[in-house]
């Protein structure tokens, strides 16, 4: 059985998610009260809670048979985070120059999408995974390239081949704009719903943990 599925989460549920980014830090407290503060993840891991956003008895059902064919913890599929799917800010359209991915050197001809947080003191570049099919646009030194004739792309990795003849020349800039998802699965193997309680008002709890891919 694969371990991803390519499928994504129902997204009328995605809309009440609630969780974010997690970071992992350790902090020691010297004898002179400085901290020594190191970080243990080079990454940060998203986490989510999706019972928040299920109102109704056709929604929970619809989760359990999701949670059902992904076998709970076992598969992953993709996850729209509906505050963080855009290489742009949420109300504008992914251009092809929206966010940095390579410099190239005349030879490498595969290029990992990214998406870079920050700017002037500590940015952070994070490897986008599952771009949105039909929604990445690509650029080289500026000039929008075409999906098939310069380059393809592995919607399951966020991988950007460019074809023979096509491989950016030195020092050249490859941007990129996109839709994303986030690869995630349940963080339980055991959903505990009181349907009863459900329906008093009591939110069910549907972890979901970011996976690496």
């Amino acid at each position: 059985m694969n371990s991803f599925h390519e499928i994504r989460f129902p997204l009328d549920v995605a809309l009440g998610l609630h969780g974010g980014p997690e970071r992992k830090t350790d902090i020691v407290i010297t004898g002179s009260g400085r901290e020594e503060r190191n970080a243990r993840w080079a990454n940060s891991r998203r986490k989510y809670d999706a019972g928040f956003a299920i109102k109704t008895i056709d929604a929970l059902s619809n989760i359990i048979v999701f949670f059902e064919e992904r076998r709970g913890r076992l598969t992953g599929f993709r996850l729209r985070d509906r505050l963080d799917y855009k290489s742009c800010v949420k109300a504008s359209a992914p251009l092809p120059t929206d966010q940095p991915v390579g410099t190239g050197d005349g030879v490498k001809a595969a290029f990992q999408l990214k998406k870079r947080y920050g700017t002037s003191f500590a940015p952070y570049d994070r490897d986008i995974k599952k771009p949105v099919s039909g929604t990445v646009r690509v650029a080289v030194a500026g000039i929008e390239k075409s999906l098939g004739s310069d380059f393809d792309l592995d919607i399951a990795t966020g991988i950007v081949t460019f074809k023979a003849g096509r491989i950016p020349a030195l020092n050249a800039a490859i941007t990129a704009g996109f839709e994303f998802d986030v690869p995630v699965r349940f963080d339980t193997d055991y959903l505990d719903i009181d349907l009863s309680a459900f329906e008093a008002g009591a939110i069910p709890s549907i972890p979901l943990i970011e996976i690496i891919v």
